[in-house]
């Protein structure tokens, strides 16, 4: 799956994961992978398991439930060179992230998705290429890589 330009939002800045996980949604939907009510599946699944994965980076994505509302997998990107604090409240602990992931997979081709960008995001060097790229086209460039894998 080729990621688009138009799936990538650069230099962005939001006060909350839940206009964070709303801009990776409606990316998707603009997208024509989801209809509009995936996002609400996508802020539910965040709101039961935090889709934080660490090195500074968020995965969210839809319920179970949610699944109705996928019309094609699809992958979006939304670059927060500033951070957005993913933590629950009760948690305490910040989680900070500068590159959210919105995904919708057909079937279980989400989790091939997530394995994958996963994988390329274990390396924190990976993600700080993606938090400092310029170009909608150098996050394709870096992400080209993850479907090789």
């Amino acid at each position: 799956m080729k990621l688009q330009e138009k799936m990538i939002k650069l230099n962005q800045s939001v006060a909350t994961r839940e206009q964070a996980i709303r801009m990776a949604g409606q990316l998707l939907v603009d997208g024509g992978c989801v209809e509009p009510q995936y996002i609400e599946s996508m802020i539910a699944r965040n709101d039961d398991v935090s889709t934080y994965m660490g090195n500074f980076i968020a995965i969210p994505h839809g319920t179970d439930e949610g699944k109705q509302y996928i019309k094609k997998t699809g992958i979006s990107v939304v670059q927060i060179p500033f951070g957005v604090d993913f933590s629950n409240p009760d948690d305490g602990q910040e989680q900070l992230v500068t590159v959210v992931f919105g995904i919708a997979g057909i079937g279980n081709e989400h989790l091939q998705l997530l394995s994958q960008i996963a994988l390329f995001c274990s390396d924190v060097s990976n993600v700080a290429k993606l938090a400092d790229a310029q170009t909608p086209e150098e996050i394709i460039s870096l992400l080209d890589k993850v479907g090789e894998n």
